[in-house]
């Protein structure tokens, strides 16, 4: 039994929220228009933000399989808390822009390592098929965190749409300690490490491993696809009408939606099996953005709550194909591989869709990006629903 188990996930918990009471995502986009950004230079800071990403995200998952999670997660932390005291002070498209590119060196070194932390910790305690569940909780939880600061955030903006961003330094810093308490699983400390060769051996030999370039492709695509919807998520609150003062309490909603789905992933993919969940997480999510598109209203904001549901379903059960195929040895380096295809994806795609959102309409941006997410994740997942479990 690995006694770090419990403590592990404790502080892995606090990571989450850390990450997720994210007090300035509901009206980060008002912040940006305030600051005289439009919605395509608004694209191009996420862009630039996920470029910042990709260029880490490989290197981040070799330091976390070498050095070791915990020091891997530390840099993150203080790397996200040092982005959002940069932001608190910023003015203006370049400013904002370094202070993304810090936060997306931080959050590479996270993403990845947070998942691997996880699983080695209860493979350490022969509990690894307890992953989906516990991928699921933490997921809810950081979902719960993000739908509790949305209301947070909101009542701070209407002081000062700058406000969130002071206190979203503060629990940034949260990560710090909860990363310095964790302790690395004996799995991995006994594991020799691989040096950078063969771990781009490792990467190159995943896009030959059928079942294993099939679940990170679907992952990484269902990924982008919720990502992007995010963004487009305060620009239909806008056009359907929503009144601001009820834009945090719509953000805390459609959170707490994703947090209880997620408790429940464990649960679906066991009535429905790899087949059937597959088909009902990319079908589901494409459903959701071609509706988006047809129904920009109040009423159509329903819409978003269906998408957010199958969003929470998906995150543990795709990630969790991933680590069923996965060596502990490369388990952060993998993991990171689907986060840079995320974020490469992202960075070529947002400009995009800010320039269609601002010349056509958001309905041509939605409608876009829903039929290219079923075409390119039906054709990725082939593999995995054929696979006879």
């Amino acid at each position: 039994m690995f006694y770090g188990h419990r403590s592990n996930i404790i502080n892995l918990y606090l990571i989450k929220f850390a990450k997720w009471f994210n007090l300035i995502m509901p009206i980060v986009v008002l912040f940006y228009q305030d600051n005289g950004l439009n919605m395509q230079e608004i694209f191009w800071l996420k862009s630039i933000y996920s470029i910042a990403i990709v260029a880490m995200e490989l290197p981040s998952g070799y330091f976390a399989d070498v050095w070791g999670r915990k020091k891997t997660l530390l840099a993150g932390a203080i790397l996200g808390a040092g982005g959002f005291a940069m932001y608190s002070f910023s003015h203006g498209f370049w400013a904002f822009a370094v202070a993304e590119i810090v936060l997306g060196l931080g959050h590479s070194f996270v993403s990845g390592a947070d998942s691997a932390m996880l699983y080695d910790t209860l493979k350490a305690s022969k509990q690894e098929r307890t992953y989906i569940k516990q991928e699921g909780w933490i997921t809810s939880a950081g979902n719960f965190a993000e739908a509790i600061a949305g209301v947070c955030g909101g009542l701070l903006a209407t002081v000062s749409l700058r406000l969130p961003f002071y206190f979203q330094f503060g629990v940034a810093a949260i990560a710090i300690p909860a990363a310095i308490l964790l302790r690395e699983p004996k799995i991995h400390l006994h594991e020799k490490a691989p040096n950078f060769k063969s771990i781009l051996q490792t990467v190159k030999q995943t896009f030959t491993h059928q079942y294993l370039r099939s679940a990170l492709l679907v992952s990484a695509f269902t990924g982008t696809a919720s990502l992007t919807f995010a963004w487009f998520v305060q620009p239909f609150f806008q056009e359907a009408g929503l009144p601001l003062t009820l834009f945090g309490v719509m953000w805390t909603l459609l959170n707490l939606s994703v947090g209880v789905s997620s408790m429940f992933s464990y649960k679906v993919e066991n009535r429905l099996g790899q087949r059937y969940a597959l088909l009902t997480i990319i079908l589901g999510l494409s459903i959701g953005y071609l509706l988006a598109a047809w129904k920009i209203s109040l009423a159509g904001i329903a819409i978003l709550f269906w998408f957010y549901l199958i969003r929470g379903i998906a995150h543990p059960i795709l990630k969790d194909y991933i680590n069923r195929y996965t060596q502990s040895e490369v388990r952060a380096t993998i993991l990171s591989v689907r986060n840079f295809v995320i974020r490469i994806n992202f960075a070529i795609i947002g400009p995009l869709l800010g320039y269609l959102t601002d010349h056509f309409s958001l309905s041509s941006a939605l409608l876009v990006t829903g039929i290219s997410y079923a075409i390119v994740a039906l054709i990725s997942a082939i593999p995995l629903l054929r696979e006879k479990r």
